[in-house]
């Protein structure tokens, strides 16, 4: 067997693409998503297990798991600016946000018990911004985003099914930016949208194919996953810097550590791949 080495370039940097990094213990489920702590291990997200979120140091190989009695079907997990996580459960239709050890300190929407146009009937994803506020997109059986303050008291609803602007065919992933800014991937419209904090429309980026994830890392440069499958990397006004195919069946995730390292987490056949920075 070849041991060729598969490289790509994004923007001004050139990765090495290593498959099947994570080695688990257990065979995985679903992997919907994950994220990166400060300590540089990376979180998986996966559905249908007893293992919720299982943790890799930064060789790879598995370190612990969480989650389980508290996570039903994560569908995204992001990183909170206090080294905490917050997680979508998308069938058990809530956010939860957890602290640095998995220990859940924080629940929005009602366990179980899905709700029309209030919060939740299956969310998607979640974002804290900087000064604690929560922007979630309801995307599977709403077409909305809630903004809630920080101490989970909802304090606007915005979004409507729908191709126009402010309206969502699966708001599919968030991400809030250093300008307080709300992002939105509405997948199936093939678009990212762009909100201020009160849901008031500002922009749209178009050329994607169903938008999965959206990841901002130290340079304010903007990852977006697709269905392609790649990955597309913009500044913070939508200008395009780049371009690469880093998945086989496309990234449903993908984060960053603070060496400029990128994972991703695959839609099936599940694994998790590491693109490690060159240059």
């Amino acid at each position: 067997m070849s041991d060729e080495r598969y490289t790509v370039l994004l923007g001004d940097r050139r990765y090495a693409l290593h498959r099947k990094w994570a080695k688990p213990a257990k065979p995985f489920g679903f992997l919907s998503d994950l994220m990166v702590d400060r300590a540089g291990c990376v979180h998986v997200a996966q559905r249908g297990t007893d293992r919720p979120v299982v943790v890799f140091g930064r060789d790879g190989r598995e370190i612990g798991c969480w989650g389980e009695g508290s996570l039903a079907e994560p569908h995204y997990i992001n990183a909170t600016p206090d080294g905490g996580m917050l997680v979508a459960d998308r069938d058990a239709h809530q956010v939860l946000r957890f602290d640095p050890n998995g220990k859940p300190v924080q629940a929005l929407g009602r366990r179980h018990w899905p709700a029309l146009d209030a919060p939740f009937n299956h969310p998607t994803a979640a974002a804290q911004a900087s000064d604690g506020e929560i922007f979630v997109s309801d995307g599977y059986g709403n077409s909305n985003v809630h903004r809630f303050a920080a101490d989970g008291r909802l304090v606007r609803t915005w979004g409507q099914p729908g191709g126009g602007p402010g309206a969502f065919t699966t708001p599919h992933a968030i991400a809030v930016d250093k300008r307080g800014r709300v992002l939105v991937a509405d997948r199936e419209n093939n678009r990212v949208q762009v909100f201020d904090r009160e849901g008031r429309f500002l922009a749209e980026w178009l050329d994607f194919y169903h938008p999965m994830q959206i990841w901002i890392d130290d340079r304010d440069l903007v990852f977006v996953t697709d269905q392609i499958p790649r990955i597309s990397l913009l500044t913070l006004d939508g200008t395009l810097v780049g371009r690469c195919r880093g998945a086989i069946n496309g990234a449903h995730g993908l984060s960053g550590d603070a060496e400029g390292n990128l994972y991703l987490s695959e839609l099936p056949p599940q694994e998790v791949t590491k693109l490690e920075r060159l240059d």
